[in-house]
């Protein structure tokens, strides 16, 4: 009843990952279309890719949250890979708390005042002048704020929580 914010938290963190996985489709076309707008066209092919650099930046905010809530990021686990299951659990809530956790609240209050003044000068790509790069740095700030919202849950996740979200993580990899 009390870590109801908990999953509440989990299950939005899961939602924004999962809308933000269709990212990859609108930065692989408009990566493949500047050779033909530059090439046939003429024109635009500077706005595709400041548009893709944009989108790529969010994609990759969003993967980097995604790698941490599945645990499928780099690890030096051939030792930990012996452990019980409750004691890799520990490692990982202990690796949240002491790292994580600190580098996301660090990385948002050193980045607020670069992103904010940023946002409020609509800041633009320096090569070709248009608007946009603002987006960039917000998709920044995005990716340390899930990352925090992600260490939270993997901190304060109970065993009968995990339990139900590995379940639904393994329904969901099923399912694809």
């Amino acid at each position: 009843m009390g870590l109801r914010w908990l999953a509440t938290a989990d299950r939005a963190l899961g939602t924004l990952i999962l809308l933000g996985r269709w990212l990859v489709l609108p930065v692989s076309l408009l990566l493949l279309a500047q050779w033909p707008l530059r090439d046939l066209v003429h024109a635009y092919s500077s706005s595709a890719n400041d548009l893709a650099q944009w989108l790529f930046a969010l994609y990759v905010s969003l993967a980097l949250t995604y790698a941490t809530r599945e645990r499928t990021h780099l690890a030096a686990d051939a030792l930990a890979r012996r452990y019980p299951a409750a004691v890799r659990d520990l490692i990982a809530r202990a690796g949240a708390l002491c790292c994580v956790l600190p580098w996301s609240l660090f990385f948002l209050v050193a980045s607020w005042p670069m992103v904010m003044q940023s946002v409020r000068q609509l800041e633009q790509f320096p090569e070709t002048y248009s608007s946009g790069y603002f987006l960039i740095k917000v998709a920044l700030w995005i990716m340390a704020a899930a990352i925090l919202g992600q260490s939270l849950v993997d901190i304060f996740r109970s065993k009968a929580f995990s339990s139900e979200v590995d379940t639904g993580s393994r329904q969901e990899n099923a399912s694809k």
